[in-house]
């Protein structure tokens, strides 16, 4: 009762906080340009500084030359043929040769924007922050002396890496494009893929010092419209100095931020992205990485492959079941060998407890710290794989463990099973790598329990795992379903993989706004007999 108080007295605070902020920022005035052309370079220069790559060009125009203009750009972030052959070229050549009744007219900005400049986007304003935003972000800024507003030209250009074929997520039928690191192409691969002109894309700003661009995108008519509203008000909530890449949004949104499970999907498939846009989530895109976030998620969609929907459904069920069963290897072998060999040795056959014996005997560590010692042994060499160079890090990873377990077994340090258990262990998990890391703090606290109080300790820590795996949260839909709370419909898509037009609906806790998905005649069937009589 009082916790529930406590909350309701915060949250009323934060929202008289929020509006209080919000009033105040709308009471100052924003920065607008003066009529000179002098004043407007000096105030531009006063805020951008001297930095070496910001180039300030002044030229005059006209058939007389009489009118005096700039423009402002990133060296490195612009396209250069855009400004040489669009932008001063036209005004220093073509000028000269317009034959207007009032040369005066050159002089408005209506004038220049609708016939001067040959470029597709351009924008006119007056403030001075939106001209600061647009010239950082690759844009060219145009002044004219005499005019209070200025010309934003689209001219962004710098290099970039292409569309290629993601590494972490490789599948052996399916397209091999990925995201990059660039936004705009990211939009594009998902316009690629729903043609649709109900696909949305709203672009903000978040971090103070960076401005990094992120972008929220929906299908409208299929997203449910309280999924976005939450969205905007999570990222509007933001306010921290650098956002340098998706994983910086992710932890500012998520609902469980105290969780080892992720309850934010993250891809680098533009298919995945828009699988899951189609069933009625929504993505973020971020400027600067390939990763694109996805919300919401639940614990079935790490077993989940998009290579499942490609192949027929009996493979992809046969997959989708061994997934689940590396899961419980990964996270419960370990600590069920030690059970066994510690507390449990009724429970293993008599060969086979002879075999273990013969394989422990002068092994100076029990079973728990045993098995703990290789754990942190192979996450040792896991993340040396991971960070060095990739040929040396593969020779690190196989010579390593080859070496250090045929060492460690000869040395009598750990028995010959537990090597096995172990490799099977690590092989397992890699089958699953959204929980990886959940699998790895999964794997030693199981471990530790079953070391403590055997058999009950594992099923005790069981039981706390998924007591709050139902509990948990993304975005208001509840993160176990379809299991909790139980759903026949979407059980079609969790354990197995049924055929594609058997899926009527969409996942009903996500896309329950438009669940229809196709019709029910979907069915393909052969052709009828003709009658030949």
């Amino acid at each position: 009762m009082f916790n529930y108080i406590y909350k309701k007295f915060k949250f009323t605070q934060l929202k008289n906080t929020n509006v209080i902020s919000e009033n105040s920022k709308g009471k100052i005035p924003q920065p607008k340009l003066s009529t000179s052309l002098e004043d407007n370079l000096n105030v531009l220069k006063n805020i951008l500084g001297s930095s070496s790559d910001i180039i300030y060009r002044e030229f005059s125009f006209g058939s007389k030359l009489q009118i005096n203009a700039a423009i402002i750009f990133l060296d490195g972030m612009t396209e250069k043929a855009t400004i040489n052959e669009l932008i001063i070229k036209p005004f220093m050549y073509d000028s000269k040769l317009c034959n207007l009744e009032n040369e005066l007219e050159l002089n408005s900005i209506d004038v220049i924007k609708n016939c001067m400049l040959s470029v597709g986007n351009v924008k006119q304003v007056a403030l001075v922050n939106q001209i600061i935003d647009a010239c950082l972000s690759g844009d060219t800024i145009f002044l004219v002396d005499g005019c209070q507003e200025a010309l934003i030209v689209h001219s962004k250009g710098w290099e970039t890496r292409g569309v290629e074929e993601p590494k972490t997520e490789a599948v052996v039928r399916g397209p091999r494009e990925g995201f990059c690191e660039t936004m705009v192409t990211n939009m594009t691969l998902l316009r690629r893929k729903i043609q649709n002109p109900n696909l949305t894309f709203e672009t903000m700003k978040i971090g103070t010092q960076t401005n990094t661009n992120i972008c929220v995108v929906y299908l409208k008519g299929v997203v449910n419209p309280k999924l976005i509203k939450e969205i905007k008000h999570r990222l509007n909530k933001i306010n921290t100095d650098s956002i340098l890449e998706s994983g910086y949004i992710e932890q500012f949104i998520e609902d469980a931020p105290y969780s080892i499970f992720p309850t934010i999907g993250n891809s680098e498939k533009p298919d995945t992205a828009a699988a899951k846009i189609l069933e009625g989530r929504a993505a973020i895109l971020v400027d600067g990485t390939p990763f694109v976030l996805t919300m919401p998620m639940l614990f079935i969609e790490g077993f989940q492959s998009s290579e499942d929907y490609y192949s027929r459904p009996y493979f992809a069920s046969i997959l989708r079941f061994l997934r689940f069963l590396c899961f419980f290897i990964s996270v419960f072998s370990p600590a069920t060998y030690v059970m066994l060999s510690t507390f449990h040795q009724e429970l293993i056959p008599t060969t086979l407890l002879f075999t273990m014996a013969a394989g422990r005997e002068g092994v100076p560590f029990p079973a728990v710290i045993e098995a703990g010692l290789m754990i942190i042994t192979f996450e040792i060499l896991r993340e040396a794989g991971v960070r060095l160079p990739r040929p040396v890090g593969q020779a690190v990873s196989i010579v390593g463990a080859l070496v250090i377990g045929e060492a460690a077994v000869t040395a009598g340090l750990v028995s010959g099973l537990m090597v096995i258990v172990i490799a099977l262990t690590a092989v397992s998990s890699f089958v699953i790598p959204v929980y990886t890391d959940v699998i790895s703090i999964l794997r030693m606290v199981f471990l530790i329990l079953a070391g403590i109080l055997g058999i009950f300790g594992i099923g005790i820590g069981l039981l706390i795992v998924l007591v709050h795996i139902v509990s948990l949260r993304s975005f208001g839909t509840p993160y176990f379903a379809p299991f909790s709370p139980l759903s026949t419909e979407d059980l079609k898509d969790s354990f197995v993989r049924i055929h594609l037009w058997s899926m009527f609906t969409r996942p009903s806790t996500i896309g329950w706004h438009n669940l229809k998905r196709q019709d029910s005649s979907a069915k393909p069937e052969p052709p009828l007999k003709e009658n030949n009589n």
